[in-house]
């Protein structure tokens, strides 16, 4: 019994020592309704091009790729209608680098002297961050095959004239074209900050909008009101958590002591695993640990309550408390399981805060399993070798003999 009860306490010291590194060595990600950002509505322009279901799909995932090259953490994308799409970017309050980001169409063109279109940003087979020969920020861009030949043709065609870069209708930039250039590569200089060619280069990258979109709506969400929520919520999550603590400890006396120490490892490791992943902390996500937390005390109510009925049959307090969490294994197993499925829909087809909640409720289901089945049993197990008497009476059925 030692031996086995050695490998588990090592087991729970590590866990928990891991669950503590991430929890205190890497804070929390805040979503938009706790942090603050900008919330935008855009709307396709039916002027400018065929609005189609196809083009909208394709929208939404250009803007989602954008977003997730500046690294915005659980931005919420979402259509609304056939034709709008709403954005959401926690800790951005640029407004300006919002409308730059989501709202561009970033269509690049190469003009003839003539006016004329030549060679395009469908083309582009790669871009990067570069610098020209003064060491400033520069775009280096390199076309496909069927590119680099459009672009050879353009630069041997009109050798020693101009040609014309133009971003989205604005003119970037009227370069000397001094000889052909064959292999199909090309940089953008001149006037830009490293920020803005790095911004530049995201919106290359990712592609144009294959439908303009037009800015319907653009405001600030600001952190005050977050921050409020944040203290409201952890205030809330507190006064719970102790007045569930302490009605256990009242009612089931030392095996409700156990069960808190096992409810307090519970949510370390929780809240461990979340920050291990990168979890983005939502207003609804604080609900979903809540939630699990009670789920988590439910499952130490079935035990110990299978517990009392296996000693009110007369069985010793060893074998009770092994038959106890048998019985009550397939209870939560199956309570846990529904929600688990239901958190996975949650997750599948919610968006923003709903898939927060889905998360770290998913999470908070797993390990409210593991402590209840493996760390409460293991509490339980050494109370039960130090004081079995104790153990037993506390239980409600005192004078049981040591197992």
């Amino acid at each position: 019994m030692r031996r086995r009860n050695g490998w588990r306490i090592g087991l729970i010291i590590a866990v928990l020592l891991i669950s503590g590194v991430f929890l205190f060595g890497s804070p929390f990600n805040l979503g938009l309704d706790l942090k603050g950002g900008v919330h935008v509505v855009l709307e396709a322009d039916e002027s400018a091009a065929e609005v189609t279901n196809e083009s909208m799909v394709g929208v939404v995932s250009i803007i989602e790729r954008r977003i997730n090259a500046l690294g915005v953490s659980e931005p919420l994308i979402q259509r609304q209608g056939a034709r709008r799409v709403i954005v959401e970017l926690p800790g951005i309050h640029d407004q300006q680098q919002a409308i730059e980001t989501v709202g561009a169409t970033a269509l690049l063109e190469f003009k003839d002297p003539n006016g004329s279109t030549a060679v395009d940003g469908s083309y582009l087979k790669n871009v990067q961050l570069g610098v020209d020969r003064y060491g400033q920020p520069a775009i280096d861009l390199e076309f496909d095959g069927e590119g680099a030949r459009l672009f050879a043709q353009l630069t041997t065609r009109f050798q020693g004239q101009a040609t014309t870069i133009v971003l989205d209708g604005e003119v970037l930039q009227t370069v000397m074209i001094r000889e052909p250039i064959l292999e199909g590569k090309a940089q953008i200089t001149g006037g830009m900050t490293m920020e803005e060619a790095r911004h530049m280069v995201i919106l290359l990258q990712e592609g144009s909008l294959p439908v303009p979109m037009k800015i319907m709506e653009i405001r600030n969400v600001g952190p005050t009101l977050g921050q409020d929520s944040i203290d409201r919520s952890f205030r809330a999550g507190i006064i719970g958590a102790v007045l569930v603590l302490i009605y256990i400890a009242l009612y089931y006396r030392l095996p409700g002591l156990v069960a808190d120490l096992a409810l307090l490892i519970y949510i370390v490791i929780v809240l461990g695993i979340l920050s291990a992943i990168d979890a983005v902390l939502t207003l609804p996500g604080i609900a979903g640990i809540i939630l699990s937390i009670g789920m988590a005390v439910d499952a130490n109510v079935l035990i110990f309550e299978r517990v009392k009925e296996e000693l009110a049959e007369g069985k010793r307090l060893r074998s009770a408390i092994e038959a106890g969490f048998s019985r009550a294994f397939t209870t939560i197993l199956d309570s846990n399981i529904t929600t688990l499925i239901t958190a996975a829909v949650l997750f599948i087809v919610g968006t923003g805060g709903v898939r927060g909640f889905a998360v770290t409720l998913g999470v908070g289901i797993l390990i409210s399993m593991f402590t209840a089945l493996f760390v409460t049993r293991l509490l339980l197990d050494l109370m039960v070798d130090r004081r079995p008497d104790t153990m037993a009476k506390h239980f409600g059925m005192g004078g049981f003999r040591r197992s």
